[in-house]
């Protein structure tokens, strides 16, 4: 799992493989990251250690995603990834 506070490596984290996903983390790292919680952060970086097929479908919301806290962390990042 990465360091709780290491910002940079939570950044390099958030590079994905798909587009769609990098339009929605990058931006919310950057404007939210630093005044989460340590729990939303730790929540958000083990949301970040799944794979890009699996988040692409919960936050296109083509799936559920089965996980509480990650479900939330996700209507979290939707909700303020955008400018």
């Amino acid at each position: 799992m990465l360091e709780l506070m290491n910002i940079a490596r939570v950044r390099w984290a958030c590079r994905r493989g798909m587009l769609e996903l990098d339009v929605l983390f990058q931006p919310f790292v950057e404007t939210q990251y630093e005044a989460m919680t340590d729990n939303d952060k730790n929540t958000f970086i083990r949301l970040l250690e799944c794979e890009d097929p699996e988040l692409f479908a919960w936050f296109m919301g083509h799936e559920q995603c089965p996980d509480p806290l990650f479900a939330n962390m996700i209507v979290k990042v939707r909700g303020r990834a955008a400018p």
